[in-house]
């Protein structure tokens, strides 16, 4: 009988209620390589911009594309976290405490992302999930930083031919990555009690969720990542077993 009212329960409870985060690996320099080698190797595309890039991580880019700042990091992609790690980071005393292993050369301590990183697994699991990495140019992910995803319709593009935008501190990803950095987002908030959204935030990805939907190289991208990784994201693999996608 006990074991009916359990199934029932369960039953009752979302699917995205019981989502699990990275566990497997706890290092970002590896996540990177496992996504360049074994996840984009046939699908070397840029999140925001469409650009293609090489073996060797150079990008070609777009016709028309400009970068009023950061023009050197044009040529290269970068991994960008489609959640920014300081998003999620300072959420733990180390980040904005410091910790007393995170102490220098010189007997100066520090703190933010370096001592987090040092010190606490939970952050390095959060840092190194795949799920929320994803290649941009390097002047856009320079650009984009850590400003918050919008809805910006009176802006324009701030790198001409690739139609992202940004206001002072906001930032509005071109439709082609919308769906994707909300089911991102939106995984992360499933996954770890450390980050949260705000309403705001919420309902826009929501809206983005739906106004976008999975096309076959995000399930794609998606259950490669989970073969590397090991957990699911409900986000992006329901729908695709839905439009039989998986």
């Amino acid at each position: 009988m006990h074991k009916i009212i359990l199934t029932l329960v369960l039953s009752l409870v979302p699917a995205l209620a019981l989502a699990a985060g990275n566990t497997t690996n706890d290092s970002f320099s590896q996540a990177k390589r496992m996504l360049e080698r074994q996840v984009y190797h046939d699908h070397r595309v840029t999140l925001y911009c469409g650009a293609e890039f090489n073996a060797q991580r150079r990008v070609t880019l777009p016709a028309g594309f400009t970068a009023a700042a950061h023009e050197k990091r044009a040529t290269k992609i970068e991994w960008e976290h489609a959640v920014p790690a300081e998003n999620f980071g300072r959420a733990f005393p180390e980040w904005r405490d410091g910790h007393p292993e995170c102490v220098n050369r010189n007997g100066t301590p520090f703190k933010g992302r370096h001592c987090t990183e040092k010190v606490n697994m939970e952050y390095r699991h959060m840092q190194a999930d795949m799920y929320n990495l994803f290649p941009a140019i390097g002047s856009v992910n320079a650009v984009r930083s850590n400003k918050q995803y919008s809805a910006l319709p009176g802006s324009e593009s701030a790198f001409g031919s690739c139609p992202a935008k940004v206001d002072g501190n906001r930032f509005e990803p071109p439709d082609r990555a919308k769906g994707q950095v909300a089911r991102a987002a939106l995984y992360m908030a499933d996954s770890y009690p450390k980050y949260r959204l705000s309403r705001q935030q919420q309902q826009l990805f929501e809206a983005w969720d739906k106004m976008f939907p999975v096309d076959a190289w995000e399930c794609t991208r998606v259950k490669r990542i989970e073969a590397l990784q090991g957990n699911a994201n409900a986000r992006v693999k329901q729908p695709c077993q839905q439009a039989e996608l998986w």
